[in-house]
């Protein structure tokens, strides 16, 4: 038997980093609500022919969202040891310009660390571009499954306060049930006692009320408004909802969640409209209302 997969919800965060012999390489991931997967990479120039080692490492995790992943490579020589990125490249190239004016110009002095110090622009990492390391396609994919694993977690820890919530919503929705449930036969027999004082007023104790035509009259009313094939089908739409709540699957549920949420939906409005009864149809209202929240709950469930 499979064990039950966590709900997700499709909001998430995740980073990972590792450090190389030829630099630092970081992966941050963000993801929000979207119909489908949708992928929105930033990576450095020159590795476009590594996202699909990323897309492939996303899709085998996530099924749903809007996922922002920014990649970033950061090359030993880019920082200091005090974490200040610095450009060696061009400090040396500030370093040879100064000495050729020494030699052309005969100008004296020396040249040190003050001296380069005083360019701004060596404090800042050197433009990549076609030098950019060559990132190992094993690694990458690494690096990104780490995020990715992340930003799984944190959904799996927010979809279980979203299943909590949801489960609450159903209990409400049964409880509301159980209550027209009662009431349903309830409005029949009040309505047989109205039909039958309403025809004493209008006889004025002359004759007898005809039973046998205010019975024909209220089995009439019981069949328009009989509500046990609606009641039946919602309990089924709710028991599916729980089972797929707390069964879950690796491909996500929030589509299934929409589908059952419609006919959840489609009988409340039906037994709505057979209500002819203020009690029952408070209760709708109280369904309608928890059946909204679910569906605004269910718009950031994987």
């Amino acid at each position: 038997m499979n064990a039950p997969v966590p709900l997700r919800s499709m909001t998430g965060y995740g980073d990972a980093e590792r450090t190389t012999p030829w630099g630092r390489l970081r992966v941050e991931i963000r993801t929000v609500n979207h119909r489908f997967l949708n992928l929105q990479l930033r990576t450095p120039g020159g590795m476009e022919r590594l996202q699909g080692v990323i897309e492939e490492a996303l899709r085998s995790r996530l099924a749903r969202g809007h996922a922002t992943v920014h990649v970033s490579v950061e090359r030993a020589s880019e920082v200091a040891d005090g974490g200040v990125p610095i450009d060696l490249e061009r400090a040396r190239g500030y370093r040879d310009a100064l000495r050729a004016m020494q030699n052309e110009l005969g100008v004296g002095g020396s040249i040190d660390v003050g001296t380069l110090a005083a360019f701004r622009d060596v404090f800042q990492p050197p433009a990549r571009g076609s030098d950019l390391p060559d990132v190992d396609p094993a690694l990458l994919g690494e690096v990104v499954g780490e995020a990715a694993d992340a930003v799984v977690a944190m959904r799996e820890a927010e979809g279980a306060r979203l299943a909590d919530d949801l489960e609450g919503r159903l209990a409400l929705m049964e409880s509301a049930i159980e209550k027209i449930r009662v009431r349903a036969p309830e409005r029949l027999i009040a309505e047989r006692d109205r039909l039958r004082q309403a025809i004493a007023d209008l006889l004025e104790g002359s004759q007898v009320p005809d039973e046998e035509r205010i019975a024909r009259e209220v089995a009439h009313l019981a069949e328009r408004w009989d509500i046990h094939e609606e009641l039946t089908r919602f309990d089924a739409h709710l028991a599916l909802f729980r089972e797929t709540l707390r069964g879950g699957s690796r491909e996500g549920v929030g589509k299934r969640f929409g589908f059952i949420s419609q006919e959840i939906l489609r009988e409340a409005n039906t037994i709505g409209s057979k209500a002819n009864d203020a009690e029952i149809a408070r209760h709708v209202v109280t369904l309608k209302e928890e059946i909204e929240r679910l569906r605004e709950q269910l718009e950031n469930v994987e």
